[in-house]
């Protein structure tokens, strides 16, 4: 590899250049020091303590430490305030032994409810309590936490961590093409101690929505439903503001349609599955959107989807992405 020295020959030019990248590593607070610093020298003192607040002394001692490092404006960072000398506490050894005992014992109690448990140990042991701020101090200074690690043992009988699958999440703020992540809900009616469901599914980018009546949870009938091959990102628990397109379809299908055949729903399921499916044709295809430029969702999907336009009831689904299955 070819190395060219594009400064060389000019003097001066790589101390510049030092200088540059050292003042670009400079924090931000050394900098402010060094140009109150300048400010003195072209000002006087005065000028400094009115402008900045800045003590005389400090700022003498500010400029015998940059006078100390060479010049180097890093010196000038603020240091760590923490002092020097620290108190050992004091905590009784057998609250530390006891709060253990409780973790121990009840794993993740918080420090609320280890104070609630400690107080009468402590009466009965003629100790005082601590504080609950205190008790979660003795949780921090333990060096695993006071936490158990789950573990198993594999094949060979060595106890190996443990460690949690993660729940796939839709991110934050992603953007999302059209009929590329559905918005899932459940709706639930109850009549005379009998339960029926609507799985509700809706896209947050055309709007195009689709939902299905089922008279249980069970797979079997979700599955009628749910025929595509879909990758389910579960929201984050009590949180509906996450799914909002969902929750807002739920309540427009409910106050245009399943209030006015709510009797169907219970007594011939197939008929109200036939009459929502033509009432959802006319919100998929006709009935105009605000969100949308008063414009329906195939209205949408056309414009926005070229793949569609000829022939969009007969569009593949693949890789679709559920954004939420949740319970009502």
């Amino acid at each position: 590899m070819r190395v060219q020295h594009i400064g060389y020959g000019a003097r001066g030019f790589y101390r510049i250049a030092g200088l540059g990248r050292r003042w670009d590593m400079t924090p931000q607070d050394a900098q402010r020091r060094l140009q109150i610093l300048h400010f003195l020298d072209e000002h006087g003192l005065e000028a400094p303590l009115d402008a900045f607040g800045v003590s005389s002394r400090t700022l003498y001692r500010w400029k015998a430490t940059l006078k100390a490092q060479g010049g180097n404006p890093a010196a000038l960072a603020a240091q760590s305030s923490a002092p020097k000398q620290r108190r050992t506490p004091q905590t009784d050894a057998r609250l530390v032994a006891e709060n253990r005992r409780l973790r121990t014992l009840y794993p993740k109690l918080v420090k609320a409810k280890l104070d609630v448990l400690l107080a009468p140990w402590c009466v009965q042991h003629g100790i005082t309590l601590a504080s609950v701020s205190t008790l979660g101090r003795i949780i921090a200074r333990a060096p695993d936490k006071m936490r158990q690690t789950l573990a198993r043992l594999n094949s060979l009988g060595q106890r190996k961590p443990l460690r949690r699958n993660l729940k796939p999440r839709k991110p934050q703020n992603a953007n999302s093409s059209p009929l590329e992540v559905l918005a899932s809900d459940t709706i639930e009616r109850i009549r005379d101690g009998l339960r029926r469901y609507i799985v509700t599914f809706i896209d947050p980018v055309s709007y195009f929505a689709f939902a299905w009546a089922t008279p249980s949870k069970h797979a079997r009938h979700t599955a009628r439903a749910l025929q595509w091959d879909l990758t389910v990102l579960p929201q984050t628990p009590k949180t509906p503001k996450m799914n909002a397109h969902a929750e807002r379809f739920n309540r427009t299908i409910q106050e245009s349609f399943v209030d006015y055949h709510e009797d169907l729903l219970f007594t011939d399921l197939a008929l109200f599955n036939q009459k929502l499916a033509d009432s959802l044709v006319f919100y998929d295809t006709q009935r105009p959107h605000h969100c949308l430029g008063q414009k329906s969702p195939l209205s949408f999907l056309i414009q926005h989807q070229p793949e569609c336009q000829r022939c969009w009831t007969h569009t593949p689904v693949q890789g679709y992405r559920i954004r939420k299955c949740r319970r009502r």
